[in-house]
């Protein structure tokens, strides 16, 4: 049977019922499966007998640095680059086009919440079968390497290998907090209140973006609202829960009161101007910010620090966590074991992770990663600040119980479209919980997936 056909299969199997977590899901075909199958958990992986060309599409900064170092090392695996905009800017609706299609790359950039729909939809390749791939999970920080196993006790799969994660903090511009007298906020309450003060001297604490839904996601993950859970082989869609409406009742009275800049997007030129001229003074963000304030702000340099998230209620110190993106090996793919032993290297070969985290900004999932001298050192930008030294206490008080639902690409449509309404005075952040919950179990509904609640 052709690899198309036995993709096709695979997806035919999951349309028809079969429920995926990324924390608990049983596979279709799990146990065995035709050797070609790119659905089936325990496919084989043979590598091929002449040299391979691979094709990989990422969105991280100095990348081709990174393939070149590869390319020099491994004449007979050959990966060619391309750079495409960032998962929700294009990446991903272009990767689902180019699948269906068959013109897939062999790898792609893939977030965490974003493999179970590309899973769902799409097809990756389970490559545990792959050499090397087996022994690799100790390589990487635990709950990473749980995000990209799929099964019942992870027995039936490793859809994808991690790159980064995203543990988020406070950035902010202590050359303006410092002349108005203002410290580093602890608590939501205070960072509210600094909100007005900044107003009252014509700046925005932050921007509040329609087309980063996967930010405020993050702001619900440091509540432990999470968005989905599992009752047996059932989802229960809990996007609108109380701990969610907190959040939301909070950012919507900021928005309410003109205390946040509604006309800026993320990532955006506009934004980056208003960095470099002070009128936005915070970013609440992840770790591989850094890279983003440093190469957009460059007027700014040593004016930044960082501090960890303000928080809910005064002495705790839970954080959320933003992106953290991973290497996937497409369905398609005609050679998954070459494909598997570059996505290995790009994530814990130590020169690859060091020229990921220094042009890209990434915060590595590897545990050799994390012992970078880089993210040990202080940081010029930062006012010789160790900034790594806070994602790190950050990366250790993430949920690692918070569950992605699989069909993310959706919600975060549902989220981001509302966020616009809400903008415009037509809605309220309330609203959008609600409303996305509701479609959220829509969109599970028509994937023949049993859903309770929304």
């Amino acid at each position: 049977m052709a690899m198309r056909d036995l993709t096709s299969l695979a997806r035919r199997c999951v349309y028809g019922g079969v429920a995926l977590a990324l924390t608990a899901v049983t596979a279709c075909g799990a146990g065995g499966g035709d050797a070609g199958d790119s659905g089936a958990a325990g496919a084989s992986c043979e590598p091929a007998s002449g040299k391979v060309t691979l094709d990989y599409w990422s969105w991280v900064p100095g990348m081709q640095n990174a393939v070149d170092v590869w390319n020099k090392k491994n004449p007979d695996i050959q990966v060619k680059l391309k750079t495409t905009p960032s998962g929700n800017a294009g990446t991903y609706q272009n990767l689902s086009n180019a699948l269906k299609a068959g013109k897939a790359p062999d790898l792609g950039q893939i977030e965490y919440d974003s493999l179970a729909s590309f899973r769902l939809k799409e097809g990756l390749r389970d490559i545990s079968a792959c050499p090397g791939v087996g022994a690799a999970g100790d390589e990487f920080v635990d709950w990473t390497w749980s995000q990209v196993q799929f099964g019942a006790g992870g027995k039936d799969g490793v859809w994808a290998v991690p790159q980064d994660t995203g543990p988020m903090a406070l950035f902010y511009r202590k050359d303006v907090y410092d002349k108005l007298g203002l410290k580093a906020p602890a608590t939501w309450e205070e960072y509210a209140a600094q909100a007005r003060t900044l107003k009252k001297a014509g700046k925005y604490i932050t921007h509040f973006s329609q087309t980063d839904p996967n930010w405020f996601t993050g702001l619900l993950w440091q509540n432990k609202a999470t968005m989905f859970e599992r009752e047996g082989d059932a989802w229960k869609v809990t996007v609108d829960r109380p701990e969610s409406r907190e959040v939301a009742d909070y950012w919507q009275k900021m928005i309410d009161d003109k205390l946040v800049a509604t006309d800026l997007q993320g990532f955006s030129p506009a934004l980056y101007k208003a960095w470099n001229s002070g009128e936005v003074v915070t970013w609440i963000s992840a770790a591989w910010g850094y890279g983003t304030i440093r190469d957009n702000a460059k007027s700014t340099s040593g004016k930044w620090a960082v501090a960890p998230m303000p928080q809910w209620k005064a002495g705790d110190s839970q954080a959320g966590n933003w992106g953290g993106s991973t290497t996937a090996v497409l369905g398609d793919t005609e050679h998954p074991a070459e494909a598997s032993k570059f996505a290995l290297w790009l994530n814990t070969d130590p020169t690859a992770l060091e020229i990921l985290n220094r042009e890209g900004g990434l915060y590595p999932a590897a545990e050799a990663g994390l012992q970078l001298p880089a993210l040990k050192q202080p940081v010029d930008f930062y006012g010789k600040q160790k900034i790594f030294d806070v994602f790190a206490e950050a990366s250790a008080n993430v949920d690692t119980d918070f569950t992605w639902g699989p069909t993310m690409t959706d919600t975060y449509r549902y989220l981001s479209d509302g966020t616009a309404g809400v903008i415009a005075g037509k809605s309220t952040l309330g609203d959008v919980l609600k409303d996305t919950g509701s479609q959220s179990a829509d969109s599970l509904r028509k994937q023949a997936l049993d859903v309770t609640g929304g």
